[in-house]
Formats: structure tokens, C-alpha cells, sequence
């Protein structure tokens, strides 16, 4: 990466960096300004490559001012393929030999080269050219590189001079370059959140304001507890021993450290700054009130008294900005007073009332559900911390990209930035948050909106993390590339398929250590993929003919001994977890084509393997020998078998219900459905549908004129749950084991939905398909 890249992007993954930026509501509204465009539109080129690891991006300016970029990530066979771009040519070089290409995509001009194992994309020449040659490192900044995350959406790596960040502070006398030299951050996107962690150091221990916190021990922020809720936001920070502050920054400053003495301090742990509008006010948070008070027995002069509260003339008001530039600025404090611990200093008498009335009101910023939010992801201790409201991180924004803002960042109440002093560097924390609406009881909220590149090919569905416990999200494109996206939205990986995923997808622990695999046929291959998206050996096994079913996994036992059964037409081939054909089982075909994916259940202490043809049920025992045969053939439907009542139980092709014993008897009962018409059961309950009639345990519903999706149900905390969802309508239906609605739905969706308890709460959520190309995310509340 060139030294003089100012500003550096690492991602993980490219398609899980676009799909954050893409999901991520914030970023998105920035997506709208001119700085965002001209950056996207640089960074078309990305779009033709295909990296398989982490990537690297470096932004600079040149002297005309023109933004450049950079590209380093591992070169792999089909990273870089251009045939079929429209709008694309390419040239090949040679200078001083060294090989390198021209490539330009819809009037963007960049260079590329190979360097060992390194692909490098730069949009000035100098910087493929120089790459062949050894550059001394920048020690300081390899160690921070190092300090970066492996698996996070991206990091970057700011270097204070940079154009694209002049300023993180709502005070315009703090700016970036004059505060640190690098700041490195891991990233953490969801689609109302932007958190950021990290750290920033300056090599100069006197030129850069941060290293004013060295040999300081922070304290908590207590700032929040006396600023109102109807503030701007508040600047707050903290130290153990003010002398120690005052002499560091003194030396920043460039002052003579031989200063008045100011026993104001002395017993002074935080200091704050409270915006509102254009007006200001210094907050004092005293471990000692009763010393501090007499060390303002000089300013005495009552001005007047609210809520019983003595307001006081300060005769000193360019006091804290004599003291305390450029952290404090404000030089216009010509009133305090006194609430509990904290003393209070500003000229304006309107603004210090509201600041007694929200403390005396307990309204201040402390107890809003926006501020708690935030708090949550923030260390309670902070050398400096910034907490700013909608208009001022508005007002952030707009000072560093230099262009007028939409009014679209009304619901971010709260963001925050603190830095943590740690010897000679400090810790960075970082939020932007979007307030979440207040939930209440037996309401159905959205919670994500998930937009991928391609439209969904099928039904998003749950799979469980091994390693929280929690569950995610796998879905396919039509692009037939699968992705697996956490609960909070985040894509984790994509990985392109060789044909569609035929049914659910399982998940197997294939090494019996606890680390759960996902495992599903295509219409050639089997897959078992790691929970990185990573092909498991000897997996994917290619097949010639066509696999026409899902795949089935069975485990007798539930001890780990999986036997995975593929159906080709009427053939069957049953294979073990590590790809070897079972040897012991002994089907191997039926007599016309299998309708169903192959099914195991267990009835007793005997296992049952069914295969459905049209005209005929096999009930087998585990080495594929007939363990029941029915007494009474049928035509059967192409819904699945169930054990219901401890009898095999499907449904005819004119819809009757089937039921066979484990001895074979049969029999048939007429349930008035018609050749359109779904069934689904557990152990005790019977769901059918049929001609827009929904029948829970012989309750019927009467639902509206629709296109209606087979009915599920789902047995969660002892509950079942039944949906169905009318795909003309768009509306997902959920129903209890009474047949009653669910309070607040149906709820708008496009597909049937997979239902669990997918967090640490104890509130249901689901997932459904929204648009062609968005996965919707609901919590019953």
C-alpha cells in the first residue's frame, strides 16, 4: 500500500463490505451527497473483481485534487475477469521490466500488476511502478495495521492529515490533524447501527492533543447526568490529577508551565462542555462539593433563585478558555450554580434553568432510551468523550465533506465518540445509532430489511451458530450464490453454487466436536460447507445423474452417525458423513419415480425410513429391508409423510387422508379437500388447507381469496404456531393451536417463513422474502 494513502479501507470480505454498506441505513443516507457519489463512482472499478480474501483499499488526492485509490488483496485464478464488461478496454506494458496493464471501465483510467501472490490496482501509475521496489515501512503504522480485526465488514486506517476526516468534534478547534496521527477501527455494521472500536496514537508526545491524557488515569463520565435531554450534546473529560492534565497541555500549547494557581480544579474529576443551539455551558463534577464551593466564595453575588437553586455572578468569564484551550473555547461564563456535585457556568440564565428543570425533572440526557442505547457499546470511563444528538452529528458531517445534508438524520438521537488514554497510545469507541421506536406488548415489529444484489431464488431459513448459540440466516440468489447473514444483518460470506439448493438445508456435526456443518443437495452435487462457507472433503460430491429430491440426513441414535440419502428418480444412494457409500443398505430402487424427499422417523424403538411413489409407500428399517408393508394401496399426493397419532400419515391425490399402522393397516378418512390441498401435522396436531379454508385441529378458518403457500407448523416452549402466506396478497398468516389469529397480523411477506428464537431474548422472531431481492426480519413482541 503506498505511504501516501491518507485514508485505508481492509474488508474481509468484498461482497460482505458492499452488503453492509448497502443494508446499513445511515450509510445509505450519505449515499445521497455528492462526496459519497464521486467516491462510489471511483470505485466502480471494484465491481469486476472477484477476491476471495482480505483486500485493501488506500485513498489519496493528487494536486488537482482528484481522488485516487489503490487496491492490494491476494491474486487467485478468475480474481480480475473482464470478458463480456461492456464499456471496458485494456492495454499490456512493459517498462523497465516490469509488466503492467491499462484498464479503463466507462472513462475511469486504472493500472494493474502481480507481484508474487499480490494483485495491485492503482489509479496513478506511480504507484504500480514504485511497488517493485523496497520502501522502508512505516513502523508505527505496521504495528497499527496489525491491531486490525480479521473478520469484521472493514476497518480502516485514518491518517490525521487526510482530506476525507478533518474533524471527529462538534468544536471546530479540535481538528484531526492537530489531535492524533493515525486512528485504526474496527468496524461493526447492522442495519441501524455503525459501532466502531479501535485505537489512535501520536508518536510526538507534546505536538498531538491526545498525549494531554498521558499519565492520566480516567475517570467515569458523569456529564450525561446534568445535561438536559433537549441538548445538543455534550463534550466530557476526565482525570485523576489536574496539575498532570495542565502540565501536558501546557507543553502542547507550547506555554510556560509556571501558571496561576487555580484551586477550582482541585477537586475536580471531570469537566464538560453542554451544547444547545449557539449557546454553551461548562460543567464541573467535584469529588469534594463543600471545597469547591469554597473555592468559589469570592463569586457570591446571588443573581436570582430557581426551584429553589441559587444562580451567581462569575466575574471571570474568559476563565475556562484561558485554562483549558482548545478543549474548551467558550469565554462567556458569566453565571453559575451549584447542583449536588456538579457546578454549573454559562451567560445565558434560559439555558441554565432548563438545566436545573431537566435534573430536578429527571429528563436529562442519562435517562432517554436513545442515550442507554448507545451507553451499552461505551466504556463507562472515558478520557474525553462526545455525545451528539441528530443537529450536531448533522452539523459533523457537514463540516467534514463541506456540502449541505438532507434532513434525514432525524432519527439518530444519539452518537458517540470516546477515547480511553492507555500509556502512549488510546482506545477509540465510536457509535452511530438510529432509535429504535419504542416496543409494546403484542405488537410484531421489523426489525431488518435485508436488500442483496440479485433477486432470492427461495425461502430464507434459520440455521444455528455453534458458537453463540444463536441462530442466522441462508438464502439463495438466483445467481445461485448462497449467503449466510447474521441476526443482525450482516452478510457473513457468499458463496457461488453449481445449481439451485433443492429443499432445506441441513445442518450435520460432521466431526462430532460441536461445530455444526450445513449440508444440501443441488441438482448434481452434495454440499457440506463449514460455518465460513468453506467446501468440508471430501464434499461436493459431483453426481451425472440428476438428484430430484432434497437431501435427507438421518441419525438413528442422535449420535452424531449421519447417513445422508440422495434420490435420483427411483434410485436411492445412501452415503455416510464423510462421502463413503453405506455398503449395508440394500435399496436401491423403486418401481416408478420417488415424489418425496425420503423421510426417518422413529415410532417406539424402531427406526422407519419411507420412500412415496404415486402408487406405493416403502416403510423400510435402517438397512432398506421391508419393515411394514401396507395392507391397502393408494394414490398418493405429493405432500409429505407425517407421524401423526403414531400413524404414518399422508394424503391421497383427491385429498383423503391416509393413515397406516406399524403393522400395515390402512385407512382412509374423507376430510372434504380438494386435489389442491396442503397438509402438515405434528405428533397430535392436523393442519390442512384447502379452497381457501384453513382447518386447525378440525377448526376452520375462513382466509380471503388467494394464491396460499403450503402451512407450516412450528412446536416452540411447548406452542404451536401455524402460518400460511397468501403470495397474492403479500400477507403472512400466524395462528395458535386454537386456530386464532396472532395480534397484529397478518404482516406484509412473500413467502412462507422459518420461526424461532433466533437471540437472548426470549420474544419469536421470523424471516420471510419482502421484495424480489430483501429479507424481512420480524420480532413478536
Amino acid at each position: 500500500m503506498p505511504q501516501n494513502s491518507l485514508f485505508v479501507i481492509k474488508a474481509s470480505n468484498l461482497e460482505s463490505l458492499k452488503s453492509g454498506i448497502t443494508n446499513n441505513d445511515f450509510l445509505q443516507k450519505l449515499s445521497k451527497t455528492i462526496t459519497y457519489k464521486s467516491l462510489e463512482k471511483k470505485l466502480e472499478p471494484l465491481a469486476l473483481l472477484k477476491t476471495k480474501g482480505n483486500l485493501l483499499i488506500g485513498l489519496e488526492k493528487d494536486k488537482t485534487d482528484s481522488l485516487n485509490f489503490t487496491l492490494v488483496t491476494k491474486y487467485h485464478k478468475g480474481l480480475f475477469l473482464t470478458d463480456s464488461i461492456k464499456n471496458y478496454t485494456e492495454e499490456t506494458f512493459k517498462d523497465k521490466n516490469i509488466n503492467y496493464k491499462k484498464s479503463t471501465l466507462k472513462n475511469i483510467s486504472f493500472y494493474s500488476t502481480i507481484i508474487d501472490s499480490v494483485f495491485i490496482a492503482s489509479t496513478i501509475k506511480r504507484n504500480i511502478t514504485e511497488a517493485f521496489y523496497n520502501v522502508e515501512l512505516n513502523k508505527d503504522l505496521e504495528k497499527i495495521h496489525h491491531t486490525l480485526g480479521k473478520d469484521k465488514a472493514f476497518s480502516i486506517i485514518i491518517k490525521s492529515n487526510n482530506p476525507f476526516i478533518t474533524s471527529l468534534f462538534t468544536n471546530k478547534d479540535l481538528p484531526l490533524k492537530s489531535f492524533t496521527n493515525y486512528i485504526a477501527l474496527d468496524s461493526d455494521l447492522n442495519q441501524d447501527q455503525l459501532f466502531f472500536n479501535g485505537i489512535t496514537k501520536a508518536s510526538d508526545s507534546t505536538k498531538s492533543l491526545i498525549n494531554i491524557f498521558k499519565n492520566t488515569v480516567p475517570q467515569e463520565n458523569l456529564t450525561q447526568n446534568i445535561t438536559p435531554s433537549n441538548s445538543d450534546g455534550f463534550l466530557s473529560f476526565t482525570f485523576n490529577n489536574y496539575s498532570i492534565l495542565k502540565q501536558n497541555l501546557n507543553a502542547y500549547l507550547l506555554k510556560d508551565s509556571t501558571s496561576v494557581n487555580t484551586p477550582l480544579f482541585d477537586n475536580i474529576n471531570e469537566i464538560g462542555v453542554i451544547y444547545e443551539d449557539n449557546n454553551h455551558a461548562i460543567v464541573l463534577n467535584s469529588i469534594d462539593a463543600i471545597a469547591t464551593n469554597d473555592a468559589l466564595l469570592s463569586e457570591q453575588t446571588i443573581v436570582e433563585n430557581y426551584r429553589q437553586i441559587d444562580v451567581f455572578n462569575f466575574s471571570k468569564p474568559e476563565f475556562f478558555s484561558s485554562q483549558l484551550t482548545p478543549l474548551i473555547t467558550y469565554n462567556k461564563a458569566t453565571k453559575y450554580c451549584q447542583i449536588d456535585n456538579f457546578f454549573v457556568f454559562t451567560d445565558n440564565l434560559e439555558m441554565l434553568q432548563n438545566i436545573i428543570a431537566n435534573y430536578q425533572n429527571k429528563t436529562t440526557l442519562s435517562n432517554q432510551t436513545h442515550f442507554k442505547q448507545i451507553k451499552e457499546q461505551l466504556s463507562d470511563e472515558a478520557s474525553l468523550i462526545q455525545v451528539s444528538n441528530s443537529s450536531s452529528l448533522k452539523n459533523i458531517i457537514k463540516n467534514n465533506i463541506k456540502e449541505p445534508l438532507p434532513n434525514t438524520f432525524n432519527n439518530y438521537k444519539s452518537a458517540a465518540i470516546q477515547f480511553i488514554y492507555d500509556s502512549n497510545f488510546a482506545h477509540v469507541n465510536a457509535i452511530v445509532n438510529k432509535a429504535k421506536n419504542r416496543v409494546y406488548a403484542n405488537t410484531v415489529s421489523e426489525e431488518l430489511n435485508i436488500k442483496l444484489e440479485s433477486d432470492l431464488l427461495n425461502t430464507p431459513k434459520f440455521v444455528t451458530n455453534h458458537i453463540t448459540k444463536q441462530k442466522e440466516i441462508v438464502v439463495q440468489d438466483i445467481n445461485n450464490d448462497l449467503y449466510l447473514i447474521s441476526n443482525k444483518g450482516k452478510v457473513l460470506w457468499k458463496k457461488r453454487l453449481k445449481g439451485p439448493v433443492l429443499g432445506d438445508i441441513n445442518q450435520i456435526d460432521m466431526y462430532k466436536n460441536g461445530r455444526l456443518q450445513l449440508a444440501f443437495a443441488t441438482p448434481n452435487n452434495v454440499y457440506v460447507l463449514d460455518r465460513n462457507g468453506k467446501e468440508v472433503g471430501p464434499f461436493p460430491i459431483k453426481f451425472n445423474d440428476a438428484i430430484t429430491q432434497p437431501l435427507s440426513v438421518f441419525d438413528y441414535d442422535k449420535r452424531k452417525n449421519y447417513r445422508l440419502m440422495i434420490t435420483q428418480n427411483k434410485h436411492v444412494l445412501m452415503y455416510d458423513a464423510k462421502g463413503k457409500p453405506v455398503k449395508g443398505f440394500t435399496f436401491k430402487s423403486a418401481k416408478d419415480h420417488i415424489i418425496t424427499q425420503p423421510q426417518h422417523f422413529r415410532i417406539g424403538s424402531k427406526d422407519y425410513i419411507t420412500i412415496k411413489t404415486k402408487n406405493k409407500l416403502y416403510i423400510l428399517d435402517r438397512t432398506g429391508k421391508t419393515r411394514v408393508t401396507p395392507k391397502t394401496a393408494h394414490t398418493f399426493s405429493k405432500e409429505l409423510l407425517y407421524v401423526y397419532n403414531n400413524k404414518f400419515t399422508t394424503s391421497s391425490i383427491n385429498g383423503n387422508l391416509i393413515t397406516i399402522d406399524t403393522k400395515g393397516n390402512t385407512a382412509t378418512q374423507n376430510l372434504q379437500l380438494t386435489e389442491q390441498h396442503s397438509i402438515a401435522t405434528t405428533s397430535k396436531t392436523l393442519v390442512t388447507y384447502s379452497e381457501d379454508k384453513l382447518n386447525i385441529r378440525s377448526k376452520t378458518v375462513n382466509l380471503d381469496f388467494g394464491n396460499y403457500t403450503t402451512p407450516k407448523i412450528f412446536y416452540i416452549n411447548d406452542k404451536i404456531y401455524v402460518t400460511i402466506t397468501d403470495l397474492q396478497a403479500r400477507k403472512i398468516h400466524l395462528y395458535d393451536s386454537q386456530a386464532k389469529a396472532l395480534p397484529n397480523f397478518p404482516v406484509y411477506g412473500n413467502s412462507v417463513i422459518s420461526l424461532d428464537n433466533i437471540d437472548k431474548d426470549s420474544a419469536l422472531e421470523f424471516v420471510a422474502k419482502g421484495e424480489n431481492n430483501a429479507i424481512i426480519l420480524y420480532q413478536i413482541n
